[in-house]
């Protein structure tokens, strides 16, 4: 079953979310600023509610009647208030209240939080495509006279608002929320027709003590006109957590809907979003503007805190305009921003962002060995405060284009907010832990598909439609197109073994990359099978092999990893290493780390002699030769067999035969399925697959 959320491309909270605001003396239709910060009771149009008190300070701006049935797909709800227009911009928070009236007698909550959206019209029901809130929220209020519910302020909340169908499955976003049950994280899926307008308390932290529930659920107002209405206060006790399936609305003679906001003071042109990872420079750190102008005649003071690695950076501006350039470092620090106004009669935080970080941008990419989904075992003790993602790696170009925040990498679950893959996960996690940088991962892997698919439409490279603009997209709307540091690439088993169109579509996505990404290194798996199921075929892995000679990219290894079922991984011993063998390699690459039995064995020629054959290696790194391994090796020409295989120092494996190497033309190594003998190096990478003749 599904569900829905409003704001798409706005969920940026405009980049300055709580500070997005264009207040003047009179706004637009000559509304006062007077009446816009009159108590809903007084303004006209607008009913009383029972949250007026706590509202103190925010104009109603949407009201609805809930009815019983909604049905109100691709339409606008008919709300008795609606001033929306009025407002536009012109906010720096947002409210609301809901009240119901039944068995229980009256009910009621208040909450206030960051604006998730640019739009005042988008702050009510979404219903239409692309309306879609999948995020946490800061500095959340809530007010009830609902048990169960938390008051207070300084709460963490997270929203789920969009027109869609939903399922179950989570996020991971949310600490302490279930994957088999409708609750506070929930996942979107690409039909619409039923509809979810929540907004949960949460903990701060992943993980937390605190549980994860409900302060209100509006949901099944885009199913057909049969669909009973599922909302609640607080979290269901009785059913699904999110009042999903709950049809109840029938049960209750007053429901009622209404959106408030509060008047900005200040509007903001430039600032980070919340988790927000900026790329660092050759300075090893970042710039971070802030930026707007005064809207309020009663403001005479702009003044910005940066707080973060043990210090407080204070900037002040009396100007109308403003525009504040603090720098952060990167490591293992976040920043908190807090903008405040000040004024006869006003003192005021405008807009608060926690959580930025400076570090680097890697991007994975591929077929479902990069997506690296939890198949057996689970990566999710990986996770750290320091990795983040943006955005949704979803094939639905609607969902993906309405996802446009920082969120917190995530390592076991796919096409979800955040997702990045397990070896991803592991990986940063060993660069975040070895070398005291942030790291931001993207990943827009999918699964089962041949390279064609990946390839950019160069008369428009940001096609939702296509899985390169839906990447590139994600990468442009981060602010760290250019930025990009390293690209993984794990694809081939969809290609069938057809060298010759994987490497024409290698070379052309290739080119694609390095005009949009810049300067970034590249990074090749040799693929373990292509199908999957087999490793006798040679062509497409000998392709890859050759890319590190004809490309310019760096060779990585996926033999050696015993958890392998014909197809994806185990994560131990199988993308948990993945990761750890990656890791090494970048960490030689891009942060100085050692470089020794790093690189995957690699041969560069074959020579025979009498009953032998030598395999010259690019690296003199010391290998283990496992007992056995001589199995994998297959002779071209000749009428003799591998019996055994050693390591001697200087970079050779040599491979005894059982007779003379008379009329042998050549040599494969084509590894195996599953678990058995390997030939690796000091970290257990192992020996690449290869087709080479004998000299």
């Amino acid at each position: 079953m599904p569900r829905s959320a409003p704001a798409r491309a706005l969920v940026r909270r405009s980049h300055a979310g709580s500070l997005i605001a264009v207040a003047t003396t009179v706004l637009a239709g000559g509304v006062s600023l007077t009446a816009l910060i009159t108590p809903a009771s007084a303004v006209n149009g607008a009913a009383a509610t029972a949250c007026d008190s706590a509202a103190t300070g925010f104009t109603p701006v949407l009201q609805l009647d809930l009815p019983e049935r909604g049905s109100y797909l691709n339409q606008t709800p008919p709300y008795s208030l609606d001033r929306t227009g009025e407002v536009g911009s012109n906010f720096d928070r947002v409210g609301y209240c809901v009240e119901l009236n039944g068995p229980d007698g009256p009910q009621w909550v208040w909450t206030a939080m960051e604006p998730f959206s640019a739009t005042a019209a988008r702050i009510g029901l979404p219903t239409r495509p692309g309306e879609l809130v999948r995020q946490r929220v800061g500095d959340l209020e809530v007010r009830s006279n609902v048990p169960g519910v938390t008051n207070g302020s300084g709460q963490t909340g997270y929203l789920e608002m969009w027109p869609n169908q939903y399922q179950e499955s989570a996020s991971t976003q949310v600490a302490n929320a279930s994957p088999i049950t409708f609750d506070v994280d929930d996942n979107p899926t690409s039909p619409l027709g039923y509809g979810s307008f929540q907004v949960g308390q949460i903990g701060a932290d992943r993980p937390s003590s605190l549980a994860a529930k409900q302060v209100f659920a509006i949901n099944t107002f885009t199913e057909s006109a049969n669909g009973l209405l599922s909302l609640g206060i607080g979290t269901n006790l009785s059913g699904q957590p999110d009042w999903t399936f709950a049809n109840n609305a029938n049960r209750y003679s007053q429901r009622r809907l209404t959106a408030y906001v509060r008047t900005s003071l200040v509007s903001v042109t430039e600032s980070p979003q919340d988790r927000q990872l900026v790329p660092r420079d050759s300075r090893n750190g970042a710039v971070v503007p802030v930026a707007g102008a005064v809207t309020d005649p009663r403001v005479r003071r702009v003044q910005l805190r940066v707080t973060g690695a043990g210090r407080t950076q204070t900037f002040t501006s009396s100007s109308r305009s403003f525009r504040f350039t603090p720098r952060i470092t990167a490591g293992l620090h976040e920043y908190s921003f807090e903008l405040r106004a000040t004024g006869p009669g006003v003192d005021r935080v405008v807009a608060r962002r926690d959580g930025v970080v400076s570090g680097d941008v890697l991007v994975v990419q591929g077929q479902s060995n990069a997506e690296a989904a939890k198949f057996n075992g689970a990566a999710n003790a990986e996770e750290s405060r320091y990795l983040r993602s943006f955005g949704t790696p979803t094939s639905d170009g609607t969902i993906s284009g309405a996802d446009r925040v920082w969120h917190y990498a995530t390592g076991d679950v796919t096409n979800q907010s955040g997702s990045v893959g397990q070896w991803a996960i592991r990986m940063g996690r060993r660069i975040v832990d070895t070398y005291k940088v942030p790291v931001a991962l993207f990943n827009g892997a999918h699964g089962g598909q041949p390279i064609s698919f990946f390839q950019r439409n160069d008369g428009n490279p940001n096609d939702l439609g296509t899985n390169y603009g839906r990447l590139r997209q994600r990468l442009q709307a981060a602010g760290v197109l250019g930025s990009v540091k390293g690209v993984l690439w794990y694809q081939g088993e969809s290609d069938n073994d057809n060298a010759a169109v994987h490497v024409g579509g290698f070379t052309t996505l290739l080119q694609d990359w390095r005009s949009d990404f810049g300067a970034a290194k590249y990074y090749v798996y040799q693929v373990r099978t292509s199908p999957c199921g087999t490793t006798t075929t040679m062509n497409v892995r000998e392709a890859q092999r050759q890319l590190g000679d004809t490309a310019g990219v760096t060779l990585l290894s996926t033999n050696g990893l015993s958890g392998h079922d014909g197809c994806h991984y185990a994560y131990i011993g199988g993308y948990r290493e993945m990761g750890d063998h990656t890791f090494a390699v970048l960490g030689r690459d891009l942060y100085g780390g050692p470089s020794a039995g790093v690189a995957p064995p690699n041969p560069s020629r074959v020579t025979a002699s009498g009953s032998q054959l030598v395999v010259q290696l690019r690296s003199s790194d010391p290998l283990t030769v496992a007992a056995g391994s001589a199995a994998d090796f297959v002779l071209q020409g000749g009428a003799v067999t591998v019996s055994s295989v050693a390591y001697q120092p200087g970079g050779k494996l040599v491979l005894t035969l059982s007779g003379p190497a008379t009329g042998v033309t050549g040599l494969t190594y084509q590894g195996h399925l599953g678990a058995g003998p390997w030939i690796t190096n000091a970290i257990g990478t192992g020996l690449l697959a290869f087709k080479l003749p004998v000299t």
